[in-house]
């Protein structure tokens, strides 16, 4: 697809934000989600917007605030980022038993929260 590894976790975010019925996704929305500087996401928005991904707009509640949306050559791309996590895991995980494989979710779970924490 062209995108780095940064650019794909913004763009699914911004697809799973959409997916869940978000009306309008703003630029900080994605900032805070992302734990990146305005500086930062700025840059990566308006990558994603000339390869196509995305498009921005003023947000129609408020236009000191940036909307974003996916474009329909990347709406729902958050499905097809899940399946591929979980194949890659499930070959990650191939000698794992059941067990083991939830202990590894559980613990792996435990330190996205911790993430989100700070």
């Amino acid at each position: 697809m062209g995108l780095t590894s940064v650019q794909l976790r913004v763009l699914g975010s911004v697809s799973r934000l959409e997916a869940s019925g978000k009306t309008e996704i703003h630029q900080n929305d994605l900032e805070r989600i992302e734990h990146v500087t305005h500086p930062a996401m700025t840059k990566l928005l308006q990558r994603l917007e000339s390869k196509g991904f995305i498009r921005c707009g003023p947000s129609a509640k408020d236009r000191r605030y940036k909307k974003v949306a996916c474009t329909e050559r990347s709406a729902g791309i958050h499905q097809v980022i899940l399946a591929q996590d979980a194949e890659v895991l499930s070959e990650l995980c191939k000698d794992f038993t059941q067990e083991q494989k939830d202990m590894l979710l559980q613990s792996i779970d435990m330190l996205l929260q911790n993430i989100d924490l700070e």
